[in-house]
């Protein structure tokens, strides 16, 4: 996979001491994608604003990103967040996406019928000028116990997650070589 398409550097769980050992076996999936490899002359760059409006485009319209999402709406939106309404078939998600202007967009997706609690966090990294990654922050919520009793879930999960987050970045990169991420405000 190249640069272009987004490629995975990293899937390890964050490394944080202090009170996050306490929950350290909780789900929680932390991965980077990088999105311009600066030591490729070749690659196609893209701008952290091109990178944040596909990041807010993915939440205002996530049929564009999810080809099995059947119905999305949004219920409530202000300049700062909106809460959506999707359907997957028979089965309904709320959730509330907010919005840090240029640094990440936060999914958080509250217990309903038979969901757990879960969130999302996608920020963008810049660890020197151009170079930008996105970090996806996952956590679903439950406690060590059950956590515990779904192990061998979790690597599907953890795998589902990475696939899908690499097919994110590829089309906010289809979307901005194409010009469609230049139009959109900020």
């Amino acid at each position: 996979m190249t640069a272009a398409q987004g490629r995975s550097i990293s899937c390890r769980p964050p490394a944080k001491t202090g009170r996050y050992a306490l929950k350290r076996q909780i789900m929680k999936f932390e991965h980077l994608v990088e999105i311009n490899d600066i030591l490729n002359p070749l690659a196609d760059v893209i701008t952290r604003e091109q990178l944040w409006r596909g990041l807010v485009l993915r939440a205002e319209s996530p049929k564009l990103f999810v080809s099995y999402l059947d119905e999305a709406a949004i219920m409530d939106c202000t300049e700062t967040s909106m809460t959506r309404t999707l359907k997957y078939g028979e089965l309904t998600v709320t959730d509330r996406v907010s919005f840090v202007h240029l640094e990440h967009v936060h999914y958080d997706v509250a217990a309903q019928n038979d969901i757990p609690q879960s969130s999302l966090r996608m920020s963008i990294e810049e660890p020197q000028p151009g170079s930008l990654f996105v970090r996806f922050c996952y956590d679903n919520g439950q406690t060590a116990e059950q956590d515990a009793e779904n192990a061998m879930y979790d690597e599907y999960r953890r795998s589902a997650y990475l696939e899908a987050d690499v097919d994110t970045i590829r089309m906010i990169r289809e979307l901005a070589e194409s010009g469609r991420l230049d139009a959109l405000p900020s």
